[in-house]
């Protein structure tokens, strides 16, 4: 191909010259194939792309199809119900209840009910009519210390900051809260004049670069913590310890991008790299951590304060817990992220391969709440694709008491999942801080949008209860969800996640499955003890247990 385009080049500029001495009017060709030929000889040259270098020009094609191939496939080839991270059928559900258009669809569903992973919601020959329920169930967050509970919505909008997102877009999102009545969690970015400025409910989250609430050294400033965490807008905090997208990773903000008014909101220096370390400074031990939680509610004026985590090494959760028991200070609620939670920008294998899903690790901290007879102080909030009135239902029958969600909410704004988050050229500027993009976003409309979404998603999760006979959201259990495990096997969630004895891990004997956290676990670490895994631990643990036992005996 390098030699055709060589003998391509001579041919187009002997042509080109050819006509122009005939004809002088035609030398104007050379704009047309002067570029080409330019274009080919750089090509032929340029070290870092070998199909270019290969195929000048011509290859150049690749990257245009590459960078088409989403669009493609997203709109000509994907089924409704095959797209990743989210299917056509759910985005097309979130957009026509933020439309409030038509959401019911004609002629039975589109899902394979025989594939494994198929599930369902036991409903009830007792049916109860939604009109005769609370369209607006709430749940009201905070343990013993609190002295400011807040009731929530069981439906909210999870953490995005200003910044990973366009001013339009939060702006829009706190204003759907306001007109709603639910929370909108601010993300680790601190609060923006755009998360305050329409009045919606918020949460606070703090991570670990302390944003809103530090010294210019990175440590915690509690002055500027308890300035901002006083005001009435401010329901709830949130000390994010991990996300589901990229759990024990950090990230940095390039100098580029700390604006005066990033530098502002975050209490950060103009112009300079921030970082965000992969881990807390304020404290190192479960002990530590709860401590920190009873500082900063009391200095909050007594707000829920509460902590958010991906599952990873389980024996760190069991510490957790059994610092609050040594304590009696605990948290007023846990929001827990799954590891198919998304975000901005992600290392593949973080985003991949690391953290536990949601739905084993809602069912795994009510269990251990319950263990260590915790769970009536402690809310649980569920986070990691919750889009749907029954994603809100199967997360609740596992054990959460709220959900919240993150891009369901960038649907309702008019997100089409173009996965251009991470490149600030998102096409709905939703995710982005290119202006020429922002204004795209209509807050006006995006807002009523936001509240239509949250609305009627909450009422399709109302419908499905009274279908299942029930009148709250508490009264579902791990019974009334079933999944197919295998072509001729459903299990309910009761089955799957067993329930434990409530108090059953304050005392030994404990259930089988917990030993080894709790033997692994102490109130004064969160690195695992040294305890040595037993013939035992390891016969509970191992598939083929029964024939090393065997070869044992013989």
């Amino acid at each position: 191909m390098r030699k055709a385009f060589v003998a391509i080049a001579a041919f187009l500029v002997a042509l080109t010259v050819m006509l122009g001495l005939t004809y002088p009017p035609l030398w104007w060709l050379f704009i047309f194939t002067g570029p080409i030929v330019l274009l080919g000889i750089y090509d032929l040259y340029q070290p870092k792309h070998s199909i270019v270098r290969n195929y000048p020009v011509v290859g150049r094609l690749r990257y245009f199809m590459e960078d088409l191939r989403p669009k493609v496939y997203q709109y000509f080839v994907e089924s409704d119900t095959n797209g990743k991270p989210f299917s056509r059928l759910s985005r097309s559900l979130i957009y026509q209840r933020a439309k409030r258009e038509n959401d019911t669809i004609p002629f039975g569903t589109q899902l394979d009910v025989y594939e494994n992973g198929y599930e369902w919601l036991s409903h009830s020959i007792s049916a109860i009519s939604h009109t005769e329920l609370n369209e607006d169930p709430r749940v009201l967050v905070g343990g013993p210390d609190c002295l400011k509970p807040y009731s929530a919505s069981i439906y909210n909008i999870s953490a995005m900051s200003f910044g990973s997102l366009s001013q339009n877009a939060i702006l829009a999102l706190n204003g759907g809260a306001k007109l709603g009545n639910f929370a909108h969690n601010t993300g680790e970015g601190g609060i923006s004049d755009y998360h305050a400025n329409p009045g919606g409910d918020l949460i606070w989250q703090i991570g670990t670069g302390y944003f809103g609430c530090r010294h210019h050294d990175g440590t915690f400033n509690y002055e500027a913590f308890s300035e901002r965490a006083s005001t009435d807008q401010v329901k709830m905090i949130e000390i994010k310890l991990s996300q589901g997208a990229k759990p024990g990773h950090g990230g940095i903000l390039p100098a580029k991008k700390v604006t005066p008014e990033i530098a502002r909101i975050r209490l950060v220096k103009e112009g300079f790299d921030v970082i965000s370390p992969p881990a807390h400074a304020a404290f190192k031990t479960p002990l530590e951590l709860v401590g920190f939680v009873k500082k900063l509610r009391e200095l909050s004026g007594g707000k829920p304060v509460g902590i958010k985590l991906c599952i990873g090494r389980r024996s760190e959760f069991f510490a957790i817990c059994k610092a609050m028991v040594e304590t009696s200070t605990y948290v007023d609620f846990i929001t827990v992220d799954g590891g198919e939670g998304g975000t901005g920008a992600s290392p593949q294998e973080f985003s991949n391969a690391v953290g536990m899903p949601l739905r084993e690790a809602v069912a795994f901290v009510y269990d251990v709440l319950v263990g260590f007879n915790l769970k009536k102080h402690i809310k649980i909030i569920a986070s990691g694709k919750v889009a749907s009135g029954f994603d809100l239902v199967k997360n609740i029958a596992l054990g959460a008491d709220l959900c919240n969600s993150a891009r369901g909410m960038m649907f309702a704004l008019g997100c089409i999942q173009a996965l251009e988050c991470n490149s600030n050229t998102c096409p709905t500027g939703v995710a982005t801080q290119d202006p020429s993009l922002m204004k795209g976003l209509v807050v006006e409309d995006k807002t009523v949008r936001v509240h239509n979404f949250h609305k009627l998603t909450v009422g399709s999760a109302v419908e499905l209860l009274g279908a299942a006979g029930l009148h709250h959201p508490y009264q579902l259990t791990r019974a009334y969800i079933n999944r197919r495990v295998a072509p001729n096997v459903m299990q309910s969630y009761m089955e799957s996640f067993p329930y434990i004895p409530e108090g059953s891990l304050l005392q030994s004997p404990y259930p089988i499955r917990f030993e080894l956290g709790m033997a692994l676990s102490v109130s004064t670490s969160f690195v695992p003890s040294d305890y040595k895994v037993s013939l035992v631990d390891y016969t509970h643990a191992n598939s083929f247990a029964d024939d090393l036992n065997q070869n044992q005996n013989r």
